[in-house]
């Protein structure tokens, strides 16, 4: 007993000396904040002082990925964190990938941008005040076709999957309406009844006053025809076309167009600006804006896109980067533009992506729940991405206070986590 009691205050001699020692340089270290954590609280803080209920951030350059993260809450009701693999769908971002997936399937011999429209989707698309002239694949995708989203559009293309209903969902958002999983109809079907006088969704305010490539009208419908165009002309449907080759390229194997092909348990449910749940929505014309993805995802989508502008992609050639990063039109093509908007792609179109006045490129994305930013810096090479899960409307405190706050925060960051990259 004598021996263990001894050995037990040797014991307890050495410990005592050993943590009373300073700590070594490398703990020391260990210990100091990085630029990760440090980017970590502030955008926690954002979070928490602020009226968005989750959102997703990443960060990347011509390296590769900085940072991705997600704060707040993927589920308001059950607390369930938004982290930086909760999925949700990225609204108009999602066009982004048509234009990929339009000049992939060009190098791949199977169309031309100059293409005639109505050369490849089976049914005669005319704009009913020009009959005379030809809408091109071009004229889609750089929204001068002529082509608008009227109410038939607005009110009739946002379905409910077949599970939920409206009951109790707040209905007057301003630019969409949902409707029941009942009213749906193919992709295909809805743009014909779209485009063909006669049709079951036909309109006069369905186009434009302006001829084909005249005048610049942004157009979701006009995006998804370019979908299937796709469809027609590689006989492979869009959603398995961009899995080939965009997402499994990528690794971006937790993103898909479809609910039914994710797991939904890291869906991030959406809500309204005042905190009520939306059900479960898909659209009809899903390629416009229904790409579900992740922070971690997307961040390897932004970081091949970066390395496409610098001409070191790997989905598209150099050649095929140059056009689809490529300005498209002239002032004659706008009635106003915004050149002092940092993020406005509106300003200088390309193909489903477009340049600022203020040094950008990218797209935003909007819908029911649903805000989402992608943009380029044209002069560093670094790249960002935001999405949230909460209705902004037109409430410029919550754009103030949160989305403005976390775009300048990231700005703050890019150096300092491109330093860590490189140690």
């Amino acid at each position: 007993m004598r021996s263990l009691v001894n050995t037990f205050a040797v014991t307890l001699v050495v410990f005592l000396c050993f943590s009373c020692q300073k700590p070594g340089k490398e703990e020391a270290d260990r210990k100091e904040p990085t630029a990760f954590d440090s980017l970590t609280f502030k955008l926690d803080s954002i979070h928490k002082n602020g009226q968005i209920i989750g959102f997703g951030v990443a960060m990347v350059n011509e390296k590769g990925i900085l940072y991705a993260n997600g704060f707040g809450y993927a589920n308001n009701e059950t607390k369930a964190p938004y982290t930086a693999t909760t999925i949700q769908h990225i609204a108009s971002v999602s066009k982004t990938l048509i234009g990929i997936s339009l000049l992939k399937a060009q190098e791949m011999g199977k169309l031309k941008l100059d293409d005639p429209v109505n050369q490849y989707v089976g049914f005669e698309v005319v704009h009913p005040q020009f009959p005379d002239s030809i809408i091109t694949i071009r004229h889609l995708a750089t929204h001068t076709a002529g082509i608008n989203d009227s109410d038939q559009y607005m009110n009739k293309a946002w379905i409910l999957t077949p599970d939920q209903d409206l009951a109790g969902v707040r209905t007057d958002y301003p630019y969409q309406q949902l409707n029941p999983a009942s009213n749906e109809v193919p992709m295909e079907a809805y743009l014909r009844g779209y485009l063909m006088k006669g049709g079951d969704y036909f309109s006069d305010d369905n186009f434009t006053n302006a001829a084909p490539g005249n005048r610049y009208a942004y157009s979701n419908i006009g995006a998804t025809l370019v979908a299937l165009v796709i469809e027609k002309a590689t006989d492979k449907a869009f959603n398995e076309f961009t899995k080939e080759y965009i997402l499994d390229p990528l690794q971006m194997n937790h993103s898909a167009w479809s609910l039914k092909d994710v797991d939904v348990s890291k869906h991030s449910r959406l809500y309204r600006n005042d905190y009520s749940l939306l059900p479960y929505y898909t659209a009809m014309t899903y390629p416009d804006g229904m790409l579900i993805t992740s922070s971690e995802d997307i961040a390897k989508y932004l970081a091949e896109l970066v390395k496409g502008f610098i001409g070191e992609g790997t989905l598209l050639s150099t050649a095929s980067y140059e056009e689809y990063f490529k300005p498209q039109l002239t002032d004659d093509h706008f009635e106003g533009r915004k050149p002092r908007h940092p993020y406005d792609g509106d300003y200088d179109p390309a193909l489903f992506i477009g340049h600022s006045g203020m040094g950008y490129v990218g797209h935003s994305g909007g819908d029911a729940g649903v805000g989402t930013w992608m943009y380029i810096n044209k002069e560093d090479k670094t790249a960002r991405f935001i999405m949230i899960n909460t209705d902004m409307g037109n409430d410029e405190r919550v754009k103030e206070l949160e989305y403005y706050a976390i775009w300048d925060l990231m700005n703050e960051y890019f150096e300092p986590l491109s330093v860590a990259q490189v140690q």
